[in-house]
């Protein structure tokens, strides 16, 4: 194959020694801007794929980042780190002349390759070297008996294999124990104290209980698949129940904690989808009530199990039932806290957030706001649910520059955080430029948010929320006509509530800042008002 050099030279070549140098310079000038078109192209998705791999990495994993590639840099004048800094600044047009002083596409193109290279390592070697779970020293253990006996170092490898035997039994990986019981069967007849029989009965059970899981986890994709289809007709309950019958799937109290886990965060997901936490709570009960009745938890089984705690808290607060929500995170807290706190660095932004709106919802505003502004490093649901407590306490210019500081564009929270939380904090926005007077602002919003959302909030079932924009517009517009009868009567008939105990909790606090506009009351006491009246 000759490559794009070799048929240029070649080209060029046959106009030097050629009568008719005229054919040859059309072909060369076309040749030149197919490389030229095709290498823009590829340099541009792959620009696209670094800024994206960059855009997933915490600030100390940045930092990590550019110290390895300084530590494998051989020249003080590579462009590798200078790349990496500007796509992470956000910076996208003229890369290649920032870089090189010059428009330099092939060179430019190649850098990208490197770096890109360079992140995917960097990425695979974190996860191996950050990587301590059990899975990881099992397969070790497995790999380590197979290569001592392919050395014929039999007493050492029978002694590995049954280390990994047991540690896998203690964990319930299926996966692995298959490859241990292959390896077992294999050299059974070198070891008379394993019995072939016993060992070919306990590899079909695992067999039995591998295909369980499996099942579990295609009837936990298909239930996913199934709830983000926007033609879809059945109520949450009726997909779970044909998905479990389809897979021949009991309900019960053999499930384990995994597959537990796995039914309620698929209930939970469709109750977000749907902005409807009450649909789910009679299920969520009972999937929880089959997690306690499994009594005292055993370690291999504490993640699944503080994530059940948590999603059954979310349930409870989403429902208004406060007290309960509470309990179940001090539950949670405590599991957190078992064996030496393994599990707490990991969970505690979420333990943060529900105790935080729980103390929140209840009055204790001032112990939310301490949780959320102490908490090192927020998340974006930190970011978006500080700014949320400190407007209900007024604090209108703190809540906004919050806020401002998600300074990504809609579509990068989007993908990062899905549509509704971009709704929330399109609508905070709104309200808080309308609390500080920012007229050209608050219209420009307002318009754009009719633009960009009112196609999805259709397809998505969601009329209350372009209702409620239209009343905030209509307020705005003319602040006085808020207090009129006329225009509670339009409230009414415009936001129709699901009912006392059904709506939910975050469609509550919007309305509630309307609400204090109509009665001239104050925001946070307004939406307590408003979430216990409705709720229990």
């Amino acid at each position: 194959m000759i490559t794009g050099q070799r048929c240029a030279s070649h080209i060029i070549y046959k106009i030097k020694n050629f009568t008719k140098p005229y054919v040859y310079i059309s072909t060369y000038i076309n040749f030149l801007a197919y490389i030229y078109m095709t290498t823009s192209k590829n340099t541009y998705v792959l620009m696209i794929q670094l800024a994206s791999i960059i855009d997933s990495f915490t600030q100390e994993e940045k930092q990590e980042f550019i110290l390895v590639q300084r530590r494998k840099n051989r020249r003080t004048d590579v462009k590798n780190e200078k790349l990496f800094k500007l796509i992470d600044a956000g910076v996208r047009d003229e890369l290649d002349t920032k870089l090189y002083g010059k428009p330099s596409k092939n060179a430019y193109h190649a850098l990208c390759k490197r770096l890109q290279d360079n992140l995917i390592e960097f990425v695979a070697n974190k996860s191996f070297s950050d990587e301590t779970s059990d899975e990881m020293d099992i397969l070790k253990l497995v790999l380590a008996s197979r290569i001592f006996f392919e050395k014929k170092k039999y007493k050492i490898a029978f002694k590995t294999l049954e280390k990994a035997q047991k540690k896998a039994q203690q964990t319930d990986i299926y996966s692995i124990l298959n490859e241990i019981y292959h390896t077992k069967i294999q050299y059974a007849h070198l070891n008379p104290a394993w019995s072939l029989p016993e060992i070919m009965l306990a590899s079909e059970t695992n067999m039995k209980s591998y295909q369980q899981d499996f099942q579990l986890n295609s009837a936990y994709a298909l239930i996913k698949s199934e709830l983000k289809n926007p033609e879809r007709t059945k109520s949450v309950n009726a997909v779970l129940n044909d998905v479990l019958a389809k897979f021949q799937i009991s309900v019960n109290e053999s499930l384990s904690y995994k597959s537990l886990f796995q039914l309620m965060e698929i209930m939970v997901s469709a109750a977000k989808l749907q902005r409807d936490y009450y649909a789910i709570s009679s299920m969520m009960t009972r999937l929880y009530e089959l997690c306690t009745k499994k009594g005292n938890v055993k370690e291999k089984h504490r993640y699944y199990h503080i994530n059940i705690l948590h999603l059954m808290a979310v349930t409870h607060f989403r429902n208004k039932r406060f007290l309960d929500s509470k309990q179940v995170a001090t539950k949670m807290e405590q599991e957190m806290k078992a064996n030496n706190r393994a599990y707490f660095k990991r969970f505690s932004e979420k333990l943060c957030i529900i105790k935080a709106l729980n103390f929140n919802y209840t009055g204790k505003y001032g112990k939310a706001l301490e949780l959320l502004q102490g908490f090192a490093n927020p998340s974006l649901d930190i970011q978006l649910i500080l700014p949320m407590c400190l407007m209900q306490q007024e604090q209108f210019t703190e809540a906004y520059q919050g806020l401002i500081a998600l300074n990504h564009s809609d579509n990068w929270y989007e993908k990062k955080k899905g549509l509704l939380w971009v709704l929330k904090k399109n609508i905070l926005e709104v309200l808080l430029l309308i609390e500080l007077d920012k007229q050209d602002l608050v219209f420009i919003r307002l318009a754009r948010f009719k633009r960009r959302f009112t196609k999805k909030l259709k397809l998505l079932g969601a009329p209350r929320v372009l209702s409620f924009i239209d009343l905030v517009t209509k307020y705005y517009n003319n602040p006085k006509e808020v207090v009129s009868f006329a225009f509670a009567q339009e409230v009414e008939q415009s936001i129709l509530w699901l009912g006392a105990v059904q709506e939910d909790i975050f469609v509550m606090s919007f309305y509630a800042w309307l609400k204090a506009k109509m009665e001239n009351t104050a925001i946070y006491e307004t939406t307590l008002n408003l979430v216990n009246s409705r709720g229990h």
